[in-house]
This record gives structure tokens, sequence and C-alpha cells, in this order.
């Protein structure tokens, strides 16, 4: 069967450190090493009976065909008998078997190879994210992580099914069927070459307008995908403002560029098969002429000429693809280093071999002449300390890309310091295991996050072991008991992942049940019921006061009004503390927190 040159990959992109990649990929490889060498015994065997049987058929040929000649010259009818003829297409028939069975091992090996290697280091991948700081992913776009784990990965696992083992098997190939197709003769194998390069150097310049309209097709593709994705995203507000014509425009024109570059890529990639095709054809014609002619003239035998085609259609039609699996094991190459890439990126520092354990957090909490900064060049905050007891409401306020935030995933140690030192009870955070550490604390953000599943296991999320009677407490404590009942499955209601069976409200209310549920030394307010009606508000805030007491509470807010009974009030510029005290204390400074809170009640 002619293979199909259009099956490999026709965007190439090359690695940029290739040696090193293939060094690395081939340590990476470890256990399967095994596997690949069975797959190389394999192809060994299947290019040696590939290229031994047309040989072995060219002396069968001329067997039978003597016979024939021997049998019609003596008047005596041809049979074919098992000395003469017989034995020797059985044994061409076990060779032609036991090239199918060499292929068949080989491909099944190399495809556990690649599926096992591909499972190997998305596993790797899938620690190493756990492992790498909060400041990988604010500098990442999700889906180029994502597809370092999907995309990168499969088309490493295809290149190595289809590429690289057609690879092998194609050198190993060509060179014995060129081999014998001199032996046989040299005029012959001459024009073979010949119309073999014409092939390749059309190949090859096809290869770049096809390249370069993949690229623009690539381009059109993300235009198109990004333009969806913002219609759906922001239907609501195309809809509100009337611009639903406007946005289907956009879309259309987008889709119009992607057909066009589309339809031009296929072109150019369906008539490079055809193409090619018959520059080979054309090189078989002459090659029948010729032979034919030195058949009449007693230079060549039957036997041989049709061994000949068979060598020249053997070696013809991977000559051909080689550029196609090159290509393919390029871009492979490629998506491994970016693999590496991810792999290699700093992680954050590691817990102690024996770290401390709190197990009944108190909440004291104590921030000694910290200093921070995303870039160490340019540090955010130089000289931060303040002091929290247990029980304590603190409040942080400030402008936005003030610190807020940032104070908070200090003291979770989403960040390490660049000095100073927090401590927990007395303990410094980094002498505790950061699961351990985070265990003591329980947050509820501005934006809610729930996730694929029931409402009970959203609840839960934070506690997997606990009971149906728990979770139902957390949620009435939270004040979401009630429109959870309401629902069709009650807490067996399956909220997809942007959960748009429920308001916003209803969705910070499973937030807050969740970490009611977890029953924290230390809770994290980030402006908690900012997307709830007032109602609503003054309810949570009830569940709330129940849920702080006797438990230190770090508030970040924006309307003042909800933290003028904080016991600490600190508020930040540019990431450091300017003023720190209780409310009555900052009006009467009359500092930046009066101007704060007149400019919100003038």
């Amino acid at each position: 069967m002619e293979n199909d040159p259009n099956y490999f990959d026709t965007e190439v992109f090359e690695a940029k450190h290739m040696k090193k990649t293939i060094l690395r990929f081939i340590r990476s490889m470890g256990r399967q090493k095994w596997r690949l060498t069975v797959v190389f015994i394999c192809i060994a065997f299947y290019t040696y009976f590939t290229v031994m049987a047309p040989l072995y058929s060219a002396n069968v040929v001329d067997l039978i065909w003597n016979q024939i000649k021997a049998n019609q010259n003596a008047g005596h009818p041809f049979r074919i008998t098992w000395e003469l003829g017989g034995r020797q297409l059985f044994l061409l028939l076990v060779m032609y078997l036991a090239c199918g069975v060499f292929y068949t091992l080989q491909s099944f090996l190399m495809a556990g190879f690649a599926e096992k290697l591909n499972l190997q280091l998305r596993e790797e991948i899938s620690r190493k994210l756990n492992r790498l700081p909060l400041s990988f992913f604010d500098r990442q776009q999700p889906g180029a992580i994502m597809s370092r784990a999907t995309n990168d990965l499969e088309k490493m696992s295809e290149a190595l099914q289809t590429g690289l083992l057609r690879l092998f098997m194609a050198v190993g190939t060509i060179i014995g069927s060129l081999i014998i197709m001199a032996a046989f003769d040299w005029l012959l194998t001459a024009v073979f070459l010949v119309f073999t390069a014409i092939s390749l150097l059309a190949a090859r310049a096809a290869s770049r307008q096809t390249l370069r309209y993949a690229s623009r097709r690539q381009d059109c593709t993300g235009r198109l995908n990004g333009l969806i994705e913002e219609a759906y995203s922001g239907r609501m507000l195309i809809k509100a403002f009337n611009r639903e014509e406007e946005s289907l425009a956009q879309i259309e024109r987008a889709a119009i560029e992607l057909a066009d570059a589309s339809e031009k890529t296929d072109w150019i990639t369906g008539a490079i098969n055809p193409g090619i095709r018959i520059i080979n054809r054309g090189g078989q014609v002459a090659i029948a002429v010729l032979g034919g002619f030195m058949l009449l003239k007693g230079h060549l035998t039957p036997g041989r000429f049709q061994a000949f085609f068979q060598y020249a259609n053997q070696a013809g039609e991977p000559i051909t693809e080689l550029s196609y699996m090159i290509n393919s094991l390029q871009s492979a190459l490629a998506s491994v280093e970016r693999v590496y890439e991810l792999l290699d990126e700093e992680e954050i520092s590691p817990d102690p071999e024996t770290p401390l354990l709190l197990p009944r957090p108190k909440g004291d909490v104590d921030f000694s002449h910290i200093r921070f900064g995303y870039d160490p060049s340019r540090p955010l905050m130089k000289d931060v300390s303040f002091s929290v007891k247990a029980g304590q409401k603190i409040a942080i306020v400030g402008s936005t890309g003030a610190g807020k935030t940032t104070l908070i995933n200090l003291l979770m140690r989403f960040y390490d310091i660049g000095g100073g030192k927090i401590s927990l009870d007395g303990t410094d955070t980094r002498d505790l295991s950061r699961r351990g550490l985070r265990q003591a604390f329980g947050m509820v953000l501005q934006d809610t996050w729930l996730f694929e599943g029931t409402i009970a296991e959203n609840i839960a999320y934070g506690k997997s072991d606990a009971s149906r009677d728990e979770i139902i407490a957390a949620a009435k404590a939270a004040r979401a008991d009630f429109f959870i009942r309401t629902l069709p499955k009650g807490y067996d209601t399956v909220l997809g992942n942007d959960a748009e069976n429920i308001s916003i409200g209803q969705r910070q209310l499973l937030t807050i049940a969740r970490v009611m549920l977890c029953d924290p030394a230390i809770l994290i307010l980030d402006e908690a019921t900012s997307s709830v009606d007032t109602r609503t508000e003054m309810e949570i805030g009830r569940a709330m006061n129940t849920l702080m007491k006797g438990r230190t509470t770090f508030v970040i807010a924006h309307r003042l009004s909800t933290i003028v009974d904080a016991d600490l009030i600190l508020v930040m510029q540019n990431g450091t503390i300017i003023e720190q005290g209780d409310h009555k204390r900052l009006l009467q400074t009359g500092g930046a927190y009066a101007e704060l809170y007149n400019s919100q009640f003038a």
C-alpha cells in the first residue's frame, strides 16, 4: 500500500537545543527502553525480510520462467511441484508473512512505549505544577500551560508512533533496496535516482508553500477562537449594548479568512501527493521502457526485471516522505523541549524535612521587618511589621495595587518572603509544612470558585470526609440551607464549571459554608459580601459575627463601613503599611485613613 505524505504534520517548529533535548529525552525513557530495544530488533528483522523478499522472488520467477520454457520446448505441460516452484513460493509467502508479523509487533510495542512515556511526562507535569510558585502562574497564560500537558505531549506521542517508526524503517529499506538495485543494473538505478531527485526538489518547494499557508491558517484559527470565546463570555454585555450584529459580523469575517486560508492550505497539501506521484510514475515508465529493452536483449532476466520494480516502489515512497518524517520529528522534538522547559521551572522552596506541628493553632500572627518583591531587584515591601493577637479582627485597606492581597499571600506562604520573619503562634511559618500552615486558614474570596460536582461536594471541598449532617449544619450557619432545599435535587444538585444554574450571591453563600465546615483558626475575607444584596449581606454578617468569635480574622475591605469595629486597621500604600490602629484612633490622626473614610461618607 502506498503511504500518504499528507499524513505528517505540516507545521514545523525546531528545538532550540536539539542535542541536549535528545539526550534528556533518552534519559526520560527509563524503564521503557526495553520496549524501544525490542522495536529496533523488530525493525531490523522487518527490514531484512522486506529487502530480501523481492530478491528471492527474482530467483523464484526466473526458476518458473525457465521451467515454462523448458517444458514448452519439450512439449510437456507446465506444472509447479513442491521441488520445482512449490517450496520456493512457500518460502516467499513465509517471508512476506514475517514482514507482516514484525510490522504489527513493532507498531504495537511503539504505541505502548509512546503512550507510557506520555503518561510518565504528564504525571511529572502534574507533580511539577503543585511545586511551582504562584509567580510562575502570574506570568503564564492558562492555555499555554495546558498546551504543554496536552498538545505538546500528544504531538510527541504521535511522532514516535508514526514519524520515528517509519523513519527507521525507511532508512533501512532505502539503503538495502538501492544496494540491490545497483547490483542488478547501475543504469536503471541511475534513472531511478534522477527522477527521485526531481520529486524531492518538487516536494521541498511545495512544503515551503505549505508551511506558509499553514502558519496563516493557525493565525486565523487563533483569531476566530478568540472572537468566539469573547462573544460567549461577554454575551450579556453584547446583548445589553445591542452589539449582536457587529459581533456576528466580526466572527463571520474571521471565519471567511479561516476558510480562505484553509482552502489554500488544503489545496496545496492535497496537490503535493499527486504531483510527486506523477513524477514517480514517469520514472517508472522510463525504467519500464529501458528495462524492457534490456530484457529483450537478454541483459536482464524476467525475475530481476519485476524485482527491480518492487525495489523502486520500496525505495521511492520512503525517499519522498523523508522530509515529512523529519519535519514531524522536528516539531515533536520542539514540543518535548517545551515540556522540559516547564519541568525545569524554578520551584518553591522545599518544606523542612521535619516540620513543626501546630495541632491546635490559636491565631497569634506576627510580621517582623518583612521584605518582599515579585521581582527581587524591585522590592515591594521593605520593612513591614505588625502583631495580631488571637481572636482579633484585622482590616486591610488601601487603593488598588497597594499590596493588600500580597500581604495575605505572604501570610499563607503562596510566596516566600525575601527577608524578615512571619510567625504563627510564635512559630516561624517556614518551619511548618505548607499543608500544615494552610490548614489553619479559611478563605472567602470576592471571586467565587466552585467546581463541577454537587453542592454537597463543593461545601465539603476542604473537608472531604465530612458527613451530610456536618455539611447541612455549615450551610445553615451560612444561611445557604434555605435556597439549597428549593433546588430540584437539593444538596445533590450538580453545578457546572461556571455554576450558572445558581445566582452570584448563592455561589458566595456556598463558599462561606465551605469555610464554616473547615472550622479554621484564622479567617481571610476578601470583601466576601460584595456580590450579595443588602438583606443577604445582613444575614451573612450575622453568620460571620458568630464564625469570627474566638478566631483571628483578616478582612480585605473596600467599604470602610464594614470594618469600623476592627481591632486593628492596616492602611497600605505601594506595598507599605503607612498607618495602623483602630478606627477611632486613625480618624483622630487625620491621615490617609481619615481621608479615605471621609471620601466615602462625605
